[in-house]
């Protein structure tokens, strides 16, 4: 499936006639500053899909792109607020979040990635929620350093790039309620678990309830045609950067191709198709 991005087969028809349609609208129009009908149209679709609280987002078009998005997201939600020292990540032993320097950092090295040891900057790195004592160790950590967490970092369900690690569902949900508890922010990378992998549309949904703060999509969101990511924030967090347009609660963040329109376009359709295949049926039945 091409690094789990290839969701529906290849040469769908009814994807390619989705990128042929917007290639008579428009290619690629910038999201800095200016709106795109489709990306909109998309954002609206998956809104209701989504397990975050009043979601907003932000796209790019990678997964690791997306995760850098998340952990910058994070950090400045505290200083929007005046609160300093929020500076750390708790991450996983495992975890892999993608290979530029920040997702790279909360990650756990491997892949060849030693070399860039030198350039991650320090986590707080508890066991993988999998392993005896995992969700205790991780509790413990939130507790000690909450007034220094920015969030906390985690592969709902599975550690894919780990060797397929499974997560209990119940570790999952038992770190967010710490993290609640202490007001620390959770971000779930999905980029590996979204769109149908483990069952359902997204894995945190199997997760006793749990309600990230941030949510990181990627690989399979176009069905494996075009780059696409996004970053999900709760209404919560995007109320921390509200403020007048370009002034210091402002996330100067942003890419050329960030929200494509091509990309966007077939994302919507493999989200429709997703539905009326009936996939996520398919996929139980086929794990039955």
């Amino acid at each position: 499936s091409s690094l789990w991005v290839t969701t529906l087969g290849r040469l769908v028809p009814e994807l390619d006639q989705a990128v042929r349609d917007q290639l008579d609208r428009v290619a690629h129009s910038t999201l800095l500053g200016n709106g795109n009908r489709v990306v909109i149209e998309l954002a609206e679709a998956l809104a209701p899909r989504l397990p975050v609280d009043r979601p907003h987002l932000l796209f790019a078009s990678d997964g690791a792109a997306a995760v850098e998005q998340a952990l910058k997201i994070a950090f400045q939600f505290w200083t929007n607020q005046g609160v300093a020292g929020r500076t750390r990540y708790l991450a996983f032993d495992g975890a892999y979040h993608g290979d530029t320097i920040g997702s790279l950092a909360v990650g756990d090295g491997g892949f060849g990635t030693d070399v860039f040891a030198p350039l991650r900057f320090p986590v707080i790195r508890t066991p993988s929620l999998g392993q005896p004592g995992a969700v205790e160790a991780a509790v413990a950590a939130i507790e000690a350093h909450a007034s220094e967490l920015a969030a906390v970092v985690l592969e709902p369900l599975v550690q894919g790039a780990a060797g397929m690690a499974l997560v209990p569902a119940e570790a999952v949900a038992a770190v967010g309620r710490a993290a609640a508890d202490h007001d620390v922010l959770v971000i779930h990378d999905e980029v590996a678990t979204g769109f149908g992998r483990t069952g359902t549309l997204f894995a945190t949904e199997q997760c006793g309830g749990a309600r990230p703060d941030l949510l990181v999509l990627g690989k399979g969101i176009t069905g494996g045609y075009l780059p696409l990511s996004a970053t999900v924030a709760a209404e919560r967090v995007w109320e921390a950067f509200l403020g007048p347009d370009l002034s210091e609660r402002t996330l100067y963040h942003g890419h050329s191709y960030s929200g494509n329109a091509l990309a966007a376009a077939v994302a919507l359709r493999h989200l429709e198709l997703i539905d009326e295949w009936a996939v996520l049926a398919n996929v139980t039945a086929r794990a039955d």
